[in-house]
């Protein structure tokens, strides 16, 4: 690959080839059958090894694509020149895509893999994981697709905008899924090499992005824009740079309050900025503390939900284990790395997401700030999830008590879970509350009362009527029950458990 990125028409004839073999997400596991992709995607590789040794005649050239890209092993010439007949073996080695082994044999140098948001197919370019070869990955490394850009890409709200921004592009991922719903995207990055594969990524998907370099919003000076996304180099550290994609060159966990400390300049009226953020936690303090300082001046409405707390040495073993060093130089990194976590009294590492929003002209009040821990694995955050909070937070700002009283409300899909202990009389309960299914936070501590008001609410009467005869019901004065109600009925309807029926 050249300094200036990969030929346009090489990618195009890249592209052709790929696609003509069936090169996607369903021609791969097609391939692969279902136990052996299960197998891959869990980091096995023998049983993908063994499929694709001695494939159907018609799935030929598709082998030869998984075993070069996605397993890292050399390919006979021949085998590789069948399976790129319009862009070639010596075209894709000019560019740095492939290179000989001197033994007949080729192998990947880039890697390149099928990738689908569920509507849409894509291929995207980055360099290969340390796995696949056997030595150091490089400083300017372009990390391709990780967790952490998957649970992004879940969590960015879809709607339709005009102009967006993918900051710390990388191989672009993000950039890919905003194309479906942004009508202009700028993306940067500080490595000029991820531009360039960025680059390739977007040409070989048929796209065209504004690509800049530059650190932070050093390339968007001055500029606005309805979406923000960012999956920065937000690895905590002492201030190294020993590999772009995770180390931003900033001490600690600057580069992530410096991003939300900013994003407010850059987003318009009603706009959002969703970022993957990492941040300190020292002994005894909470961790709302630090990222709530961040967010004081900023403007901005916030959900901070911290879906991760590791301890030093799973941290910093997580990324060691990315950089593909020998097992000296990983453990003489890694001690400098604990040394230092130990003299900045360092016991812990947040990880999560950070959804902010600008409020709209003539909203009044302060920005509300939500900051909290969802750690179930069943508890993702998503676009439409991510959307429906900040909707639920916006309708709640503008209805007050009497309108709330006045609303028919229904409740949503739950299960109430109840916790008991035995005890001289039987069953005492313990506890109880009600959840929604596949709702991050969806759940809500209740009692008698509130069981019941929850149980009543299908959206055929006000709330306030409803009120009046659960305090009828249970003897107790209708007024003290609804103030004592709202606040809970407010709760409810932020968590998505109650909502206003049309």
């Amino acid at each position: 690959m050249s300094g200036s990125g990969l030929d346009p028409e090489v990618l195009d004839g890249l592209g052709a080839d790929l696609r003509a073999a069936d090169y996607t997400t369903a021609g791969v596991a097609a391939l692969l059958g279902e136990q052996a992709e299960a197998a891959l995607g869990r980091g096995v590789w023998w049983p993908a090894l063994h499929v694709t040794r001695t494939p159907e005649p018609d799935r030929r050239r598709l082998a030869v694509l998984v075993r070069l890209f996605l397993l890292g092993t050399e390919e006979p010439h021949d085998h590789v020149a069948a399976a790129f007949p319009n862009v070639g073996v010596q075209a894709l080695a000019a560019n740095g895509v492939l290179e000989p082994t001197g033994q007949g044999t080729v192998r990947a140098v880039l890697d390149i893999r099928p990738h689908s948001d569920g509507a849409r197919d894509f291929l995207v370019i980055s360099d290969q994981d340390a796995v696949l070869r056997s030595a150091p990955v490089r400083r300017d490394h372009v990390l391709g697709i990780g967790g952490a850009s998957v649970s992004l890409a879940r969590a960015v709200i879809r709607t339709p905008v005009a102009r967006a921004l993918d900051l710390g592009t990388g191989c672009g991922i993000q950039a890919l899924h905003l194309a479906a719903h942004c009508d202009q995207i700028v993306a940067t990055d500080t490595n000029e090499r991820a531009l360039a594969l960025a680059a390739g990524t977007a040409r070989l998907n048929g796209m065209s992005w504004d690509l800049r370099r530059g650190s932070l919003f050093e390339p968007v000076a001055g500029e606005r824009f309805d979406l923000i996304v960012s999956n920065p180099p937000f690895v905590v550290g002492a201030g190294k740079t020993d590999y772009l994609y995770r180390d931003s060159g900033l001490v600690g966990d600057a580069v992530c309050q410096q991003l939300i400390e900013q994003v407010g300049d850059h987003l318009r009226p009603g706009g959002t900025a969703q970022i993957m953020a990492n941040w300190i936690v020292r002994d005894g303090q909470d961790w709302r503390a630090r990222v709530g300082g961040w967010l004081a001046g900023t403007g901005l409405h916030a959900w901070v939900v911290q879906r991760e707390l590791a301890d030093p040495v799973s941290y910093v073993s997580l990324w060691l284990a990315d950089a593909g060093e020998t097992a000296a130089e990983a453990a003489r990194r890694g001690g400098q790395w604990l040394d230092w976590f130990a003299e900045q009294g360092i016991t812990g590492i947040g990880m999560g997401i950070v959804t902010l929003r600008a409020p709209l002209p003539g909203e009044s009040g302060a920005p509300e700030h939500v900051l909290e821990e969802i750690t179930e694995a069943d508890e993702v955050l998503t676009g439409p999830e991510v959307e429906a909070f900040f909707a639920r937070r916006a309708y709640l700002r503008d209805t007050s008590d009497e309108d709330l009283l006045a609303a028919r409300l229904s409740t949503a899909p739950v299960f109430l879970e109840e916790h008991a202990l035995p005890g001289a009389e039987g069953w005492q309960q313990v506890s109880a509350a009600v959840r929604r299914p596949g709702g991050p936070g969806a759940v809500l501590g209740v009692d008698e009362v509130s069981k019941a008001l929850l149980a009543g609410c299908r959206g055929e009467v006000p709330l306030g009527a409803l009120l009046e005869l659960l305090a009828t019901l249970h003897g107790v004065d209708a007024d003290a029950l609804a103030q004592a109600a709202l606040p809970v009925v407010r709760v409810a309807i932020a968590r998505g458990i109650l909502y206003q029926a049309s």
